[in-house]
């Protein structure tokens, strides 16, 4: 059947994707190290990594696993190819257990395995592509009053976030940079599936760029993304990487799922055993990655077998004898 095969080619361009993306932040850490002990550091504002080949292979590599994730959405529902994104997270925790030599606590490698155990249950019960012989099909989809009533409420809030609370309170809570990233990039992937069948369409010598509705997609989802970069970069120079990712991550399947729901109407021909199953399968996923994020440094930290003890009248013997300790007024 044509529908089990697309979701097929899906999943292996979605897992190669994954291998691609991770391997690519081992690639260009490396890179980063090689330039950094000739020049300035990145993080110092220096710019030497520019003239290091395996940082631009590393970012090669991205650009390639970004276009097998853009190729992935084509042939599979976004409720299949989302949530598979956590596996990169897999890729890079593996590989920079064994490259990099940043130890993998056995905490992350729980994560990791129920990383796997979830989408291993996604892609079993993942509901088939719906057919769609036309990029016309897809506009018909997206002008349905459902679709635009989601639409309509996401533009209202992502303007709201903007001009009212990014001023007062972006540098303070982090949900407002990661909530405008997760909302436009819910429509964001609803129109890069648009411009993804119009290609596989046209490649297949239906073309589909005579329709300007294919036109509208392209600049819908350019203005988009450079939006969804905008405050991401954002997020990420405010706020902690080991925080913002998992959350980000978090934030954006769901609304890409929900924005999914609503537009393709992915779960219409599925029984509530398939349903309930993938979303268990969402959520083994989210913990797995909750658990491999909070858990990142722990390998590296000399005194990990600690952290599950209470301390120790030794610990506190170590203290300096010059420290008097701080008596309070409780009673």
């Amino acid at each position: 059947m044509r529908g089990i095969s697309d979701n097929v080619h899906g999943v292996i361009l979605a897992i190669s994707s994954s291998i691609f993306i991770g391997s690519s932040f081992i690639i260009k850490k490396k890179g980063l190290k090689k330039a950094s002990a000739t020049g300035t550091r990145a993080g110092s504002g220096g710019h030497s990594y520019l003239l290091e080949p395996m940082w631009w292979a590393g970012m090669l590599t991205m650009i390639i696993g970004e276009g097998a994730n853009f190729a992935a959405y084509a042939y599979a529902p976004a409720i299949l190819v989302t949530p598979l994104g956590a596996l990169s997270i897999i890729v890079s925790a593996v590989l920079a257990h064994f490259i990099l030599k940043e130890r993998l606590h056995i905490f992350g490698i729980v994560g990791c395995v129920l990383c796997l155990v979830g989408s291993v249950s996604i892609v079993l019960h993942a509901p088939l592509e719906r057919k769609i012989e036309s990029v016309m099909d897809v506009w018909y989809l997206a002008t349905e009053p459902g679709f635009i009533i989601y639409t309509c409420v996401v533009v209202v809030l992502v303007i709201v976030l903007i001009f009212r609370f990014v001023p007062r309170y972006g540098q303070r809570y982090m949900v407002i940079y990661i909530g405008i990233c997760s909302l436009t990039g819910s429509l964001t992937v609803m129109g890069v599936k648009a411009v993804g069948i119009a290609l596989k369409l046209s490649f297949e010598g239906k073309n589909q760029f005579k329709y300007f509705q294919t036109w509208l997609f392209t600049v819908f989802v350019t203005i988009f993304c450079l939006l969804q970069l905008n405050y991401l970069n954002k997020a990420l120079d405010t706020f902690n990487t080991a925080v913002v990712s998992p959350v980000y991550y978090v934030m954006f399947t769901t609304l890409t799922i929900l924005a999914s729901m609503i537009m393709f109407k992915d779960w219409d021909h599925q029984n509530a055993t398939q349903i309930i199953t993938e979303l268990c399968g969402f959520v083994t996923i989210l913990s797995g990655t909750f658990l491999l994020h909070k858990t990142k440094d722990m390998g590296n930290s000399p005194t990990t077998s600690n952290i599950l003890l209470p301390k120790t009248t030794k610990d506190t013997e170590s203290k300096p004898t010059g420290e008097t300790p701080k008596l309070t007024d409780e009673v």
